[in-house]
C-alpha cells in the first residue's frame, strides 16, 4: 500500500481548522454592544452595572494597560432556534496561541451575580439548552486589559505608573449562535485520534487503523453542510474509539488544575480577579459535568474569593461538600521554600490548613507546590508536623543539567523524616490532556516495572481559565483507549493512596531538592528579601513580648491575636514564589516595599506597647533580648541592664605599616590595608589566621550578568568568566574610635554606582561587623562580596529552616557542579577539623563557595555573598537605588557560634526605660536547643505555645522551664493539636518540662497555664 499518511494528516488539519471547527457555532446573530471605561483601578460590580454606557462595535480598540472596560451585551434568541442549544460567543480579541497572560473577562448578570469567565479557549456562555426562542440576554462583561509581558524583554508596562495609555485589544466577536453538539463532538473525536495516531510508531498497525478511520470520516463530511453530516462522520470513528487499552497501559490520574501565580506578570489586585474568573468557570463546569474534579491550592486565593465574591464562595463551598472542588496544598500560598524562615514555613501550614478546616471542614493531606524554585531539605519534617502525608511538585524537571532519577519516591529531610513524594512525569502543571503529553508521561515515567501510575494536572493556568469542556472530552475518550495511557479523573488523594499502596518501598532521596535553574532568585529584588527577613524577625519579637506581657497581665495588657494573624498572613502572602524570589513585575515589588514598611511600623508598635507594659514606670535603661541566647548579661527572652563581661579588653586602632589600620580587641586582630580591604583576621585565641595568604576579604567583586533566558530568575555559570575586583579607593578613614568599638569607613566608586563600607570591631566580640551601603545604578551586573579563607573545607554548612544543610565544596560530579549558587539563611560556615569560620548576614540569601589549592599546598575556600543584581526583565529597574546590607566575619566560629551570632545579628536589642528587669517567660538550659517562637495558642485558651529545635545536628536533652505556673505540657503538631510524641515529658514538680530531641528535630510544646 502506498504511504499517504502525510496527505491524510494535512487534510485533517486543514478541514478541522477551516470547516469543522468554525461550524461548531452556526447561524450567528450579533449582540448589541455598549461599553464603559472604568477610571484608574477596578470598581465594584455595582458601580460597573450602574455606569453610563456608550455604543460600541466589533473591531473597536479597547483597554489601555491595566485598565478595565465594562461591556454591556444584549440580544434576543430568534424564535426559529427553538429546541436548539444556544450560546453567546464573546471574543474580546484573544490570542489563541497564549491561553493566559492577556485580556480576560468575567460575565455578570444584571443582578451582579457572576456567570462565568471569558478566556481564549473559553469564550462562550451557555444561554439555553434547549432554547424556547425569544429569550432575552443582558450581560455585563468586566474585561481586564492586562498587557502581554511574556517576551522577556525590558518593558515599563509592568507598572501602571509607567505603562502606556494606548488600547491593547480589539473586540473580535460578540454573537448569539446555535451550538452544534454533533460538530463539537466530531472535533473532539478527530483531535484525540489525530494526537494519538501521531504518537504511535510508524510500524504500529494501530496507527494505520486510526488513519483509515479518519480518512473515512472526512469522506463522510459534506463541507457545505458540516452540521448535517457530522453524526455520519462520527460513526466512521466508533470502532477505533472503542478499542480498549492494553492491560499494561500506564495509568494516569487526571486532576483539574489552574495554576495561578498569586502575583507575577500582574499585581496582587489582578490575582484577586483572576481567581474569581477561574473558579467561576470551574463551578460552572462542575454543574454540567458531575465527574469533573478540580484541585485548588493557596488558602489566600480562596480567602480573596470569600472577601470579594461571597456569592461565588458559597457556590465553591457546595462543590467542596460534593467532592468536586478539592482544596489541596495546606499552605497559605504556594511559597518559595528556599528563603522562607523556619517559623514562617510553619505558619504557612498553620494558617493554610486552619483556613481549609474552618471554612470547609477539610484536612488537606497533600502538599501541592508544582512551581516553586527548589525545595528545602527541612520540608519533609515540616510537612509531617502539619498533619500532611504526601508531597507533589513539578519544577525539578526544569533542571538544566541532571535529570532527577525518580518520579515517585520517599523524600528524606535533614532530621530523617520521610514523606511520600511524586513528580508528575508529564512535565507540566498545565496539561492539555493531548496525546503528545500523555504519551510523554507514560514514556518518561521512571518507575516502570514497580509503579504503574502518575498524576497529571490539567487545565489552562495563570488566567487561562482552567480546565475546559474540551479537556473533559479528551479524558472521556482516553479512559480506556488502545495505544493511550488509561486516564481517570480523580482526586489527588485517590492517586496518592493508590501510588503508595502500589509502591510503598519506593526509593529514597535524602536532602534538598535543588533546582538547577533560577539561582538568581536568591538575590534579585534585595529590598523585597530584606523586608521578608526583617518582618520575620519583627514578628518573633512582637509575639514573644506580647505573650510575655499577656501572661504576666502587665498593665492589663491584651494579646493582639487579630493583628498578629493579619500581619502574619500579609508576610506569608509576600513569600509567594514569584514575590520573595524577586521575579515579578515592578508594580508587585513597589507595593511589597510599601507593605513591608507598614508591617515594620505596626510590629514595632506592638513590640513597644508590650515592652512598655512589662517595664513599668521607671528610669532604668532596660535591654530587651529577643534572641534565643543570652547576651551582655541579659537572658534570652528577658530584659535588664546590660552587663559587659569582666576583663573585657578595649578595642585599639593603630596605623598599619604600608597604609591602612590595625584593629584589635584581645580576641581578634584585624588588618585593613591601604585599599580598604581586610588582609588579616587573626584569631588570637586559636593563634590562627582566617584569611588565605596574599588574599583580601570583604572584597567587592562585580560580574557581567546576562543569563541565557530568565533574567530575574537565572544566573548562568559563565558569569564567573569575567570579574572586576573593586579596589579603587575614594576615601579611607577611622570613622569611630572608642574603647567599645572602632569603625573604619571605606568609600569606592565604580561604574555609575558607589559603595561605602564600614568595618567595625567591638570590645569582647569574635566577629568583624561589616555594613555595606551601595548606591546601585548598574544594569545587568552582579555584585558579590568575597571572603577567601585559609580553610580546607570539604563541605559548607548553610542555615536553613530549623537546622542546616551541608553541600560539597568540590565539583566531582555534575550534581555538585550544578550547585554553583546556593541559598543560606542567617549564616554559612566552613571548617576543617578543629577550626572554622562563619559568614553571617541580616538579609542576604545567595552565596557561592569555591575551593582552590595554593602553590604552598594549602587550600583556599572562598565564600562569597551575592549582594545585588540588575536584571532588566520583568522589572527594568530591579534593585536600582540605595541599599544597606549587613554581614559579619566570624573567625574561629563553630556551628554553635554561627547559630548564636546569626540570631544576634538579625534580632537587635531594644532599649526601653522602666522600673525593673523582666524575667524570661521561659528558659531552656541547653544552647543547642533553640527557641524559634513563643506565642499564645491559636484557640485563645491562654496556653503558651513554644516551638524549638535542635540546632547543631546532634542529639540533645534539655529542660524547658516556664516562668509561670503550669498544669501540664503537651507536644503538638504545627496546628497546636496533641501529638503522640516522645520528645516531651513532665512537667516535674519544679515546673520543668524535659525534652529529648534527635538531630534537627522540631518540637512544639503547648504549656497549659494554671
Amino acid at each position: 500500500m502506498h504511504d499517504d499518511r502525510s496527505i491524510t494528516e494535512h487534510r485533517l488539519r486543514r478541514v478541522l481548522k477551516e470547516r469543522i471547527k468554525p461550524a461548531v457555532h452556526s447561524r450567528a446573530v450579533p449582540l448589541v454592544i455598549e461599553r464603559w471605561e472604568a477610571p484608574d483601578e477596578p470598581v465594584a460590580v455595582t458601580e460597573g452595572l450602574a455606569a453610563p454606557y456608550e455604543p460600541c462595535a466589533i473591531g473597536e480598540a479597547w483597554g489601555p494597560a491595566w485598565g478595565t472596560t465594562w461591556f454591556k451585551v444584549t440580544g434576543t434568541v430568534p424564535a426559529a432556534w427553538a429546541g436548539r442549544t444556544v450560546e453567546a460567543v464573546l471574543d474580546l480579541g484573544f490570542d489563541r496561541m497564549m491561553p493566559g497572560f492577556q485580556c480576560e473577562g468575567l460575565v455578570h448578570r444584571a443582578d451582579g451575580s457572576e456567570v462565568k469567565a471569558l478566556n481564549p479557549y473559553n469564550d462562550w456562555v451557555r444561554v439555553a439548552d434547549p432554547a424556547a426562542g425569544g429569550e432575552q440576554v443582558e450581560w455585563y462583561v468586566e474585561a481586564a486589559s492586562n498587557p502581554v509581558l511574556v517576551d522577556h524583554s525590558a518593558t515599563y508596562e509592568g507598572d501602571r505608573l509607567t505603562s502606556g495609555d494606548q488600547p491593547l485589544y480589539r473586540l473580535a466577536r460578540m454573537d448569539l449562535a446555535v451550538f452544534e453538539t454533533e460538530v463539537w463532538e466530531l472535533v473532539q473525536d478527530l483531535e484525540v485520534l489525530h494526537d494519538l495516531m501521531t504518537q504511535l510508531g510508524e510500524a504500529d498497525a494501530r496507527r494505520y487503523e486510526i488513519l483509515r478511520a479518519i480518512d473515512a470520516a472526512l469522506d463522510a463530511v459534506d463541507l457545505a453542510d458540516v452540521p448535517g453530516t457530522a453524526a455520519a462522520a462520527r460513526t466512521r470513528l466508533t470502532a477505533v474509539l472503542a478499542a480498549p487499552a492494553h492491560a499494561c497501559a500506564h495509568r494516569i490520574s487526571a486532576v483539574g488544575h489552574a495554576h495561578i501565580d498569586s502575583a507575577w506578570l500582574w499585581p496582587l489586585r489582578e490575582t484577586v480577579r483572576k481567581v474569581s474568573r477561574t473558579t467561576s468557570n470551574m463551578v460552572d463546569l462542575m454543574d454540567a459535568h458531575p465527574e469533573f474534579v478540580f484541585a485548588m491550592s493557596q488558602a489566600q486565593q480562596l480567602d480573596w474569593i470569600k472577601t470579594h465574591r461571597p456569592e461565588l464562595f458559597e457556590r465553591i463551598k457546595k462543590k467542596v461538600a460534593d467532592g468536586q472542588f478539592v482544596p489541596v496544598g495546606g499552605m497559605w500560598v504556594e511559597s518559595d521554600t528556599n528563603m522562607v524562615g523556619g517559623e514562617a514555613m510553619a505558619r504557612q501550614f498553620l494558617y493554610g490548613k486552619k483556613f481549609f478546616l474552618d471554612e470547609f471542614g477539610i484536612e488537606t493531606r497533600n502538599v501541592w507546590l508544582p512551581d516553586s524554585f527548589g525545595y528545602t531539605a527541612a520540608m519533609p519534617q515540616i510537612v509531617k508536623l502539619s498533619g500532611s502525608k504526601w508531597f507533589l511538585t513539578q519544577k525539578i524537571c526544569w533542571s538544566q543539567v541532571n535529570a532527577f532519577p525518580h518520579h515517585t519516591f520517599w523524600w528524606e529531610g535533614i532530621d530523617g523524616t520521610r514523606v511520600f513524594t511524586h513528580f508528575p512525569p508529564v512535565d507540566t502543571y498545565n496539561s492539555d490532556l493531548g496525546g503528545a503529553q500523555l504519551a510523554h508521561a507514560a514514556a518518561n515515567y521512571r518507575e516502570k516495572g514497580r509503579g504503574s501510575r502518575s498524576l497529571v494536572p490539567f487545565g489552562w493556568g495563570d488566567g487561562g481559565g482552567g480546565p475546559t469542556r474540551e479537556h473533559l472530552a479528551r479524558a472521556r475518550r482516553q479512559r480506556d483507549l488502545e495505544g493511550s495511557p488509561r486516564v481517570e479523573i480523580e482526586r489527588p488523594d485517590a492517586f496518592f493512596e493508590k501510588a503508595h499502596a502500589e509502591y510503598a518501598d519506593a526509593p529514597v532521596w535524602a536532602g534538598e531538592l535543588y533546582l538547577e535553574l533560577h539561582r538568581g532568585t536568591y538575590t534579585s529584588q534585595a529590598k523585597t528579601k530584606q523586608g521578608n527577613r526583617r518582618s520575620e524577625s519583627l514578628l518573633r519579637e512582637a509575639e514573644l513580648w506580647a505573650a510575655t506581657a499577656a501572661v504576666r497581665a502587665a498593665a492589663g495588657y491584651a494579646y493582639p491575636y487579630e493583628d498578629l494573624e493579619r500581619i502574619w498572613k500579609t508576610v506569608l502572602l509576600h513569600q509567594f514564589h514569584d514575590i520573595l524570589p524577586g521575579s515579578s513585575i515592578a508594580w508587585v515589588h513597589r507595593e511589597a516595599r510599601a507593605t513591608y514598611a507598614e508591617v515594620r511600623e505596626e510590629l514595632l508598635g506592638i513590640t513597644l506597647a508590650a515592652q512598655t507594659a512589662l517595664a513599668g514606670e521607671g528610669a532604668t535603661e532596660l535591654v530587651f533580648n529577643c534572641a534565643p541566647h543570652a547576651r551582655r548579661g541579659v537572658p534570652a527572652g528577658g530584659a535588664g541592664p546590660a552587663r559587659e563581661p569582666d576583663g573585657r579588653q578595649r578595642v585599639t586602632v593603630e596605623e598599619r605599616h604600608g597604609g591602612g589600620h590595625v584593629l584589635a580587641n584581645g580576641r581578634l586582630l584585624v588588618e585593613i590595608d591601604g585599599r580598604g580591604l581586610i588582609v588579616s583576621a587573626y584569631d588570637l585565641e586559636a593563634r590562627r589566621e582566617a584569611l588565605a595568604p596574599g588574599r583580601a576579604a570583604n572584597l567587592l567583586q562585580i560580574h557581567p550578568d546576562h543569563p541565557n533566558m530568565w533574567d530575574a530568575w537565572d544566573i548562568d555559570a559563565f558569569y564567573r568568566n569575567s570579574v572586576t575586583d573593586l579596589v579603587e579607593l575614594d576615601a579611607l578613614e577611622v570613622a569611630e574610635a572608642g574603647p567599645d568599638a572602632v569603625t573604619v569607613r571605606v568609600s569606592r566608586s565604580f561604574g555609575r554606582s558607589a559603595a561605602v563600607q564600614s568595618i567595625t570591631l567591638r570590645a569582647g566580640a569574635k566577629t568583624v561587623d561589616l555594613v555595606t551601603e551601595v548606591d546601585w545604578h548598574e544594569t545587568e551586573k552582579f555584585l558579590k562580596a568575597a571572603f577567601p579563607l585559609d580553610v580546607k573545607a570539604e563541605r559548607s554548612a548553610s542555615e536553613t529552616q530549623f537546622g542546616h544543610v551541608y553541600r560539597a565544596t568540590h565539583t566531582n560530579t555534575s550534581w555538585e557542579a550544578a550547585k554553583f549558587e546556593i541559598c543560606a539563611h542567617r549564616w554559612i560556615h566552613v571548617e576543617e577539623p578543629g577550626w572554622g569560620t562563619a559568614i553571617l548576614n541580616d538579609s542576604t540569601y545567595g552565596h557561592d563557595v569555591t575551593r582552590d589549592v595554593r602553590p604552598d599546598g594549602g587550600q583556599t575556600t572562598t565564600v562569597r555573598l551575592s549582594l545585588l543584581r540588575a536584571p532588566r526583565y520583568p522589572d527594568p529597574e530591579t534593585d536600582q537605588g540605595a541599599h544597606t546590607l549587613r554581614f559579619s566575619l566570624a573567625p574561629g566560629a563553630e556551628i554553635a557560634d554561627a547559630v548564636r551570632e546569626g540570631h544576634a545579628l538579625n534580632l537587635p536589642e531594644r532599649v526601653v526605660r522602666g522600673a525593673a528587669a523582666v524575667a524570661p517567660l521561659l528558659a531552656v538550659d541547653n544552647d543547642a536547643v533553640v527557641v524559634e517562637a513563643v506565642k499564645l495558642a491559636e484557640d485563645r485558651s491562654g496556653d503558651v505555645v513554644v516551638r524549638l529545635y535542635e540546632s547543631r545536628g546532634g542529639r540533645a536533652t534539655a529542660a524547658l522551664k516556664a516562668g509561670f505556673r503550669l498544669t501540664g505540657a503537651t507536644e503538638t503538631d504545627l496546628l497546636e493539636r496533641p501529638l503522640p510524641g516522645q520528645a516531651v515529658s513532665g512537667p516535674a514538680p519544679d515546673g520543668a518540662v524535659a525534652l529529648t530531641l534527635r538531630p534537627f528535630q522540631i518540637v512544639t510544646v503547648r504549656l497549659h497555664r494554671a
